[in-house]
């Protein structure tokens, strides 16, 4: 027995580790989409969804942005934005299939005349396309919607090369990267000193982080790892981006010095960054580097940006893991969005 596991009942750490099984089970997914509809004379792509299932559409974004020639807009709201119309397909996203968020995007879709596709376990949004026929792909459940990562990034990804907006060379380095992550989940997930996942948990678990990255890049794995220590770890972190933070938040670290001293600063890079862009972030270290508590800067390495951004993201899985076995909390329950849900629910 894991000297975790009653800390960790409902095994989140399986959920980690299984990530790149459930990316190659995603992949099969993908390979059997088989769209009943057309959709000729797209101009744009909103990709509508909250928390764990918005983020699929971040990775996805950020992975073909060299790439796509549409515009792609992620949409974290109950409305979709005023340009939608029947050039824009609306991808809806939702883990459960009851987000109400994503259900009202549903439709302010069809009222846009927006063609539609739905990614879900099933749920209302489930019943809404079949209601009206229209496309669905159907994902495993009983996962957490922030476990199921590969499940709602892989079946975008092969949407957009089913419609020809990109080719096969990113599922192609997604493959490779399952081989790695695989290799990687068996050093990440020992609970020892040895461990980068775990070394960066004991450092920072005591600690407000903030993440810093570059904007288009490597901001939105900032986006996961503060997603995942908020509901893994059940901390406050907090991300910026580069180079929009160095024209406001660094003077920031100046005032409060007694708090920003329980600050760590988590610097995620990668050698794609633009070149300016990496000597703002070693500039901006030199600057605030006195004063946060700690200083961890990470990059990988890897093939393909594709791999190395995979890297990113599961290295942040188990440090949110790790921060929440250090607090001694169980890593799956997020009451306090059951609670709102239900006051929610009351006010419908």
């Amino acid at each position: 027995m894991k000297s975790f596991q009653s800390v960790d009942p409902q095994n989140m750490f399986q959920s980690i580790y299984d990530f790149p099984d459930h990316i190659l089970r995603a992949i099969e997914i993908g390979k059997m989409i088989n769209l009943n509809h057309s959709y000729n004379d797209i101009k744009n792509i909103v990709i509508a969804g909250m928390g764990g299932s918005a983020i699929g559409g971040d990775v996805a974004k950020v992975l073909t942005n060299k790439e796509l020639e549409v515009p792609l807009f992620i949409s974290r709201n109950y409305k979709l934005p005023n340009w939608v119309n029947k050039n824009t397909l609306v991808i809806c996203s939702s883990y459960s299939g009851n987000t109400e968020e994503t259900l009202a995007s549903f439709d302010d879709a069809k009222n846009k005349g927006a063609s539609i596709i739905g990614i879900s376990t099933g749920g209302n949004l489930t019943k809404k396309l079949n209601k009206y026929s229209l496309d669905s792909i159907l994902i495993p459940n009983n996962l957490q919607p922030r476990a199921a990562l590969g499940f709602s990034l892989i079946p975008i990804l092969f949407l957009l090369n089913k419609l020809d907006f990109i080719d096969s060379n990113i599922l192609d380095e997604i493959n490779a990267g399952v081989i790695l992550l695989k290799k990687l989940r068996d050093k990440y997930s020992n609970e020892n000193n040895n461990n980068l996942s775990y070394s960066i948990a004991k450092k920072i678990y005591n600690t407000i982080p903030i993440i810093y990255a570059e904007n288009n890049n490597c901001e939105v794995i900032a986006v996961r790892w503060k997603g995942q220590l908020s509901e893994n770890s059940k901390m406050l972190a907090y991300h910026n981006e580069l180079p929009e933070m160095n024209h406001n938040e660094i003077v920031g670290w100046e005032n409060n010095n007694d708090l920003i001293k329980n600050f760590s600063v988590i610097w995620l890079s990668d050698k794609s960054d633009y070149p300016r862009t990496l000597i703002r972030m070693k500039a901006s270290r030199d600057i605030i580097g006195h004063l946060a508590k700690h200083h961890e800067i990470i990059s990988v390495d890897g093939d393909s940006r594709t791999i190395r951004l995979l890297h990113l993201i599961h290295l942040g899985d188990w440090v949110s893991f790790w921060c929440a076995i250090l607090h001694g909390t169980n890593p799956n329950p997020v009451k306090k969005i059951d609670k709102l849900k239900t006051i929610l629910s009351k006010k419908s």
